[in-house]
């Protein structure tokens, strides 16, 4: 699923299946890193975000946070990001449920386009910290 080609990565059926099959009774969070496709891909993505909000509402679902990625600060050989997007799922069956509906699927035809890498991590709340 959401296969683009070799460069964009994929879902890991086993990661997923990992993610699912844990407790389902806490939201959880997914940080989106993306990297653009350079001939209109962030104009592209812009199409995608109209398309999937209702889609995202319809699940529960809520965009906490969208960036434009600046320079990273730290050394290393992290490269950056373009921009990040921070979804939150009321629990991890609504993700499931809004990556299998057909208008999603549809939807994200032009998500794909525009992305030429994504990282999709899902994170959920660390206690003590806020």
């Amino acid at each position: 699923m959401f296969k683009k080609d070799k460069r964009m990565a994929e879902l890991s059926p086993a990661a997923v299946e990992a993610f699912l099959s844990e407790a389902d009774d806490t939201p959880i969070v997914m940080l989106n890193l993306i990297n653009f496709e350079p001939d209109g891909g962030r104009e592209r993505y812009g199409r995608y975000h109209q398309m999937a909000k209702p889609i995202l509402a319809r699940f529960g679902a809520q965009i906490l946070f969208g960036g434009d990625g600046l320079p990273v600060l730290t050394a290393g050989p992290a490269a950056g990001w373009d921009a990040a997007v921070l979804v939150q799922y009321p629990n991890r069956s609504a993700f499931k449920n809004m990556i299998a509906d057909p208008e999603y699927q549809e939807a994200f035809k032009v998500g794909i386009s525009a992305i030429a890498d994504i990282a999709l991590q899902p994170m959920k709340h660390m206690s003590g910290l806020i």
